[in-house]
């Protein structure tokens, strides 16, 4: 095998590939990256056994062939390099060696038999249709933060892909829970996806589909089947395995009788917290809320480090109500607000509390108190 590669593309392969792999892990084919060339494209595979990335890069092949080379050396080479380099790979399959070369900086890697390589079993996907990024990129963008990190819980670990049923009919939703907090996001159903089964995206998987949806203006070819997901771009396609259990029931944690209408400038309320917030050494300290007539104090008392408080100019009419959140919790939920104000919705100090984006449906966040 030999072909001839701009650095960039190579980079940009390579970097896709390496970071699906697990640094640590007793199966050494898997620290590897798989490289087939052939025609005028490079294939670039990589997996952990759950997830499988195919990246793929036009280059100029002299020979065709495949080889596989541990993927983190191969990329740390390549971010080396200057940038606009034209890199040669060539692998020897007598010396089991793969040379990697650029201007006067010459590289000579250990390779293992491309035979010994896991290749993930192609899966029949009951449901085919194709999304754009921006959308994509909003639904799992804006509820990634509420996954749960409990091992135990595992069906939690990741975010709940499915159909649902809206005011105006069927929506493409994304929910995410740890019990502490809730995202749900909602979308246009795309068409053909009517009939997808809902399945549970691990946040592994979250991660490295971010990736592949920065340009606004591709569509994504999604596939899904009761234990697959597969999201393909024309370079690159990312195939995982869905977590194997059953998301529970999270409307019936999303509160319907929230009266207390609090309105606020969602940076400024940000700010305002982080900024009392500075004087908890705890991650997790309350930040206490005192709701009256058309302002809001935010408070925090921290009894080993001091205390601070602050006062902002909001809209609500409602009777005054004090109630605490963790104040990470309330920092992650404000900043996921795209437009100017956020609106939260009270019932009572030990009930949860729903926040949506102004009057907009399609995003809901749900948050627990915490007693102050």
């Amino acid at each position: 095998m030999k072909f001839s590669i701009e650095r960039g593309a190579l980079l940009k392969a390579v970097s896709q590939a390496q970071s699906v792999v697990e640094r640590r892990n007793t199966i050494p084919i898997l620290a590897n990256v798989l490289i087939e060339a052939e025609g005028d494209t490079v294939q670039f595979r990589a997996t952990d056994l759950d997830i499988e990335v195919v990246d793929k890069a036009i280059a100029k092949v002299e020979r065709a062939g495949s080889t596989t080379v541990a993927a983190t050396t191969l990329h740390e080479i390549v971010r080396k390099l200057p940038d606009g380099a034209l890199v040669t790979l060539t692998a020897d399959s007598a010396t089991g060696r793969l040379s990697v070369e650029a201007g006067r900086s010459s590289f000579s890697l250990a390779t293992l038999p491309k035979e010994d390589f896991p290749v993930m079993a192609s899966s029949e996907y009951e449901s085919n249709f194709s999304a754009p990024a921006p959308m994509l990129r909003r639904l799992f963008d804006k509820s990634k933060f509420a996954i749960s990190t409990e091992e135990t819980r595992y069906y939690l670990n990741g975010v709940y892909l499915h159909v649902a049923e809206a005011d105006g009919g069927k929506v493409l939703r994304c929910v995410a829970t740890d019990g502490h907090r809730l995202a749900r996001i909602d979308a246009d159903l795309p068409a053909g996806a009517a009939d997808m089964p809902g399945v549970i995206v691990p946040r592994k998987t979250v991660g490295e589909l971010r990736k592949l949806l920065d340009d606004d203006e591709m569509k994504v070819a999604v596939s899904v089947s009761e234990t697959k997901i597969r999201f393909a771009t024309p370079d690159i396609t990312l195939t995982s395995k869905v977590i194997d259990g059953t998301f529970p029931d999270y409307t019936r944690v999303i509160p319907q009788n929230n009266t207390k209408r609090l309105e606020v400038d969602a940076a400024e309320f940000a700010q305002a917290v982080d900024r009392v917030a500075t004087v908890s050494s705890e991650r997790s300290r309350a930040v206490k809320l005192q709701l009256g007539e058309d302002r809001l104090i935010l408070s925090v008392n921290a009894p080993d480090s001091g205390a601070a408080e602050e006062e902002l100019a909001v809209a609500y009419g409602d009777e005054s109500l004090d109630i605490g959140f963790n104040a990470k919790y309330l920092l992650e939920i404000a900043s996921q607000v795209d437009r100017e104000n956020a609106v939260f919705l009270f019932n009572s100090a030990g009930d949860p509390t729903l926040m949506r984006e102004g009057n907009d449906q399609s995003a809901v966040y749900v948050v627990m108190p915490m007693r102050v």
